[in-house]
């Protein structure tokens, strides 16, 4: 590995947008780190992209486990000693047809722990590598539907609130940070994984392409923003 070369992690990187969030990472020179919960999952979606020559390799991280997390943060400081970019990609949704008030229980709990509090623990393990090299881009993979205008439509309560909880998670790290450390949020759009279902309107390929601006951001560049295809939206 060349010294200087750039590390990123991404969360639910073993497929969907977080596969090509890896992949474009590695085709512009930095050594990728798939988080996945399954590990050998992540293995397989890693050799993938080894069999291009593109520099990656999977690391365990399952969101509802701590371990995990930690384990992640000790392999990530003792092997590079930094890390550059840090994407917060993984996210659930699982509303169906239910009414906020009529959702199965632990729908709504299970919901938050994946959208908002596990892209809470990643910053709060891997932000203080990026405080003592005074860099870092952090990037919370979010959507419009946790725009506020979106709340006065009924349906899929629980991702919406994931989403707000989200986008202001975003706002208060990055009143916190100082330096040349960024922290923003992106929609990537209505998608076609297996969250967006097949009839979604936009490829893999172009959501990462739109998330992926924010991860080379220079020194001037935003914080605290919200951005849809590079341009800034309303929260």
């Amino acid at each position: 590995m060349i010294n200087d070369q750039k590390i990123a992690l991404v969360t639910g990187g073993n497929r969907g947008i977080g596969f090509e969030l890896g992949k474009q990472l590695a085709e512009k020179g930095f050594r990728v780190l798939l988080g996945c919960r399954d590990l050998e999952k992540g293995k397989a979606a890693a050799f993938q992209l080894t069999k291009m020559n593109l520099d990656a390799e999977a690391v365990e991280l399952d969101l509802h486990n701590p371990d995990t997390l930690q384990k992640a943060f000790r392999f990530v400081e003792k092997q590079f000693g930094r890390l550059d970019v840090l994407i917060n990609n993984a996210g659930v949704f699982r509303d169906g047809n239910h009414r906020l008030v009529e959702l199965p229980e632990g729908v709504l709990e299970g919901t938050m722990n994946t959208n908002f509090f596990a892209p809470y623990h990643m910053v709060r393990a891997f932000l203080p590598l990026m405080e003592k090299k005074n860099y870092g881009r952090i990037i919370n993979v979010s959507s419009g539907m946790g725009q506020m205008r979106e709340f006065s439509d009924s349906g899929n309560g629980s991702y919406k609130i994931s989403k707000l909880a989200l986008n202001g998670l975003t706002q208060v790290l990055a009143s916190e940070v100082s330096g040349n450390i960024k922290i923003n949020a992106v929609c990537p759009g209505w998608v076609r994984t297996d969250m967006g279902g097949p009839n979604a309107p936009r490829s893999v390929e172009v959501a990462a392409k739109s998330i992926l601006w924010l991860a080379e951001i220079d020194e001037d560049g935003p914080n605290g923003g919200f951005f849809r295809d590079g341009e800034e939206i309303s929260w």
